[in-house]
């Protein structure tokens, strides 16, 4: 027909001739052609078109959009603004140290946890210490049974890892998780290069175990901030910060990391 002008085959055949005779119609008529990969899953990230040998396309899809430049732009950022912010914060860490100190002179100021960052590497990522000492360095399950409420594990855990007036939580740590000024010593961790200022949330073992695509969320850096956290984290489910973890690695740019 002459009224044709595109033709966009949304499935390529098995049978190599018909698909030619399709392309060889759209050229032979001087019709648009286009045809949609058949596995749409393949397709979710950041896709460049290269020519294999000067001639062959090559479709190269990247995991995350996060590499060359990019990854060497995003570091420097980290830096300059991750080594500025530590500086100005630094008489918030001695007001926040001497609180923690007061309220709970047991226990150190400062809590080391293990979490798992780029390619599964294992870092210690730094915060206050918000716990009660007694608690401190436990899991949810081992707190919560040596509090003498077992049941309120299955709670934390079915409400995405939080719960609200948690009784582990000191005075002072439940101010400092409320303005999220916990986690200023993670500034020292982006410095020294561990986690970015801004990335999916720094999992530990259990919480990667909850994500279908693990491997894919850990092909960035975790980081400081993240999309789940500006977007609104202790009104979200689980499952919804997730989402946005895996959204911010398939589609990271330097003007979405300023937007966060």
């Amino acid at each position: 027909p002459k009224d044709i002008h595109d033709i966009i085959q949304t499935e390529l055949y098995a049978d190599e001739e018909r698909n030619a005779a399709i392309f060889d119609y759209a050229q032979q008529h001087h019709i648009s052609y286009r045809f949609v990969p058949g596995n749409n899953e393949l397709f979710v990230g950041n896709i460049d078109v290269d020519l294999f040998r000067n001639s062959i396309p090559v479709i190269h899809v990247h995991h995350t959009a996060l590499f060359g430049w990019g990854r060497i732009l995003k570091r420097l950022t980290d830096i300059v603004i991750g080594g500025l912010l530590l500086i100005l914060s630094l008489p918030l860490w001695v007001v926040a140290g001497l609180l923690i100190k007061l309220t709970d002179p047991s226990g150190p100021v400062f809590y080391k946890a293990k979490r798992m960052s780029r390619f599964g590497t294992p870092i210690y990522v730094h915060k206050f210490r918000t716990m009660k000492q007694a608690y401190n360095n436990m899991s949810p399950e081992e707190g919560f049974a040596k509090l003498g409420r077992p049941e309120l594990a299955r709670q934390y855990r079915e409400n995405g890892d939080q719960l609200t007036n948690d009784p582990r939580v000191t005075t002072i740590g439940r101010l400092l998780r409320t303005a999220s000024l916990d986690e200023l010593p993670q500034l020292w961790n982006v410095v020294h290069g561990e986690i970015s200022l801004v990335g999916p949330r720094a999992l530990d073992i259990y919480e990667l175990e909850q994500y279908d695509k693990k491997n894919l969320i850990l092909s960035v850096k975790s980081g400081l901030t993240s999309l789940a956290l500006v977007s609104g984290r202790h009104a979200m489910s689980f499952d919804e910060r997730r989402k946005l973890d895996l959204y911010y690695v398939q589609n990271w740019s330097f003007w979405l990391d300023i937007v966060i």
